[in-house]
């Protein structure tokens, strides 16, 4: 069982001096990290988005399509694929920028410091958004592109020197947009297209893909306003610049000779920047998209039905770098309330809350990984809402444990035109949710997802499925145990 494999036996990697990890041959990674990009791809299904460099990738290689992020926030979210560890354990637990402050613990290693002490040479270009820099180090942070992370074409061509380079040393390349996240507000905040006298944004290299917002179908969980369809007109036309930029990433790969050396995976930090998707734990927050391309894979345009998790990317990774060991202290970081570590703390196992997916690539049905956890508990500062996550292939189980305080709102989605569409007096809707029920939540929320996929009839106080409430909390009980989570007193406190 996933609780088995991925909680309780905690994927464990022996401690063991820099120097004993080597990398195995030219073996490159490219790991490019969208910003609020949900399941918005051609590949997906999604007809409306143009996206045929993401599509000829998938085509090339293995999508996922249960993979979930573990938080639906970006800093938090980031510091979960960089690290393998869940918020609760490496301490970032929201934003890192001005006033927001959070940084994750001093003691944890990060993907490109166990790289760059396994002999990759590593890079940043993009959005960064984790903190302190100690922890999440890079040896070479790519700059001077054209528009910024806003133009992830010029992006990827300010990375050609650093992948072309003279260099036996396989590299690591973290490759970030600031593309799909929304603009800040409001549709006119962030204009799209140059007017009819040529002013506005225009990115070099980039060919704007511009949607007609009438025709465009509005997901279930948003409201059909002629306000919401212009900001999925301009999210869409983000998605297709982000498409762009992949496909010359992947051209510069070619070019160099390094395509064929080198694993590539796409995933987004979170999904869409639309109140009922980011900062939730509903499903278009957090089921995102995940390509990957691997050059050991048997065979290319598969698909998998594996229930992954962010937690898994950094030992996936690890895994196809040969690094067999790590250097450093243990996960914990931290004291009490965490449970105690037995014996000499410098001496314990290193443990990722994540196990690697590598073995099952080639593999359509996975029946073992079926079982994901998720740990939410802040975005903003302000935004104090602690939930965890326990999301089978039937059912998820939402505990939202400060219940008493209403659902906080992300001040850049607060602020939305599509918000602002929707009439807030009493008994009003948003998608086919009731906004009160939205606003105001129960400490448990139980969906069959198989019968009822918008998660819109909560299961927790029927009857009918109180065996599988109790089993649910029980395995997001253990879950929340095993992996240092100090919220799980409120199971007994509360």
């Amino acid at each position: 069982m996933r609780l088995m494999l991925s909680v309780l036996a905690v994927i464990t990697l022996s401690i063991a001096a820099a120097g004993d990890c080597q990398a195995a041959g030219k073996r490159n990674v490219v790991m490019i990290v969208a910003d609020d990009h949900g399941l918005d791809l051609g590949c997906y299904g999604n007809r409306e988005v143009k996206t045929p460099y993401l599509d000829r990738l998938a085509a090339d290689g293995t999508r996922f399509t249960h993979a979930f992020c573990t938080t639906a926030s970006c800093s938090a979210s980031r510091s979960v694929i960089l690290s393998g560890l869940h918020n609760h354990l490496n301490g970032q637990y929201g934003h890192q920028h001005a006033y927001h402050h959070f940084s994750a613990f001093p003691t944890v290693k990060s993907l490109p410091v166990l790289l760059a002490q396994a002999g990759y040479r590593t890079a940043s270009i993009g959005k960064y958004h984790v903190a302190p820099e100690s922890v999440f180090h890079f040896d070479t942070y790519l700059k001077g592109n054209s528009g910024g992370s806003r133009n992830p074409v010029t992006m990827a061509e300010a990375c050609r020197d650093f992948i072309a380079a003279k260099d036996n040393r396989p590299f690591f390349l973290y490759f970030c947009t600031a593309d799909p996240h929304r603009g800040g507000g409001v549709v006119e905040e962030h204009p799209q297209k140059p007017d009819r006298f040529g002013n506005g944004p225009k990115y070099e290299g980039v060919t704007e893909i511009i949607y007609d917002e009438s025709k465009l179908t509005v997901p279930p969980f948003l409201p059909n306003t002629p306000a919401c369809k212009a900001e999925l007109a301009q999210y869409y036309q983000s998605i297709s610049r982000v498409d762009q930029g992949v496909g010359k990433l992947i051209e510069i790969l070619k070019d160099s000779g390094e395509y064929d050396n080198t694993l590539i995976l796409y995933l987004s930090d979170n999904g869409m920047a639309f109140p009922g998707a980011k900062t939730t734990l509903y499903e278009p927050g957090i089921r995102l998209p995940l390509i990957v391309r691997s050059p050991d894979q048997k065979s290319r345009g598969r698909t998998s039905d594996a229930l992954v998790s962010w937690v898994d990317l950094t030992p996936t990774v690890l895994a196809f770098a040969g690094v067999r060991k790590i250097a450093g202290p243990p996960a914990r970081a931290v004291p009490e309330p965490l449970p105690p570590v037995k014996g000499n703390a410098s001496q314990q196992p290193y443990r990722f809350h994540g196990r690697s997916f590598l073995d099952i690539l080639d593999q359509e049905h996975a029946p073992e990984w079926n079982e994901v956890f998720a740990s939410h508990t802040f975005h903003e500062i302000t935004m104090y809402y602690p939930m965890r996550v326990i999301r089978t292939r039937q059912y998820k189980l939402i505990y939202n444990i400060a219940h008493p305080l209403p659902f906080p709102f992300a001040s850049d989605l607060q602020q939305s035109a599509t918000w602002k569409s929707v009439d807030q007096r009493s008994g009003a809707v948003y998608g086919k949710r009731l906004i009160e029920k939205f606003m105001h939540r129960p400490r448990y929320e139980l969906y069959d997802l198989t019968a009822d996929p918008d998660e819109v009839k909560n299961l927790a106080g029927d009857p009918n499925y109180s065996g599988v409430l109790k089993e649910l909390q029980a395995k997001l009980k253990a879950f929340q145990q095993s992996t240092g989570d100090p919220w799980v007193v409120k199971h007994d406190y509360e």
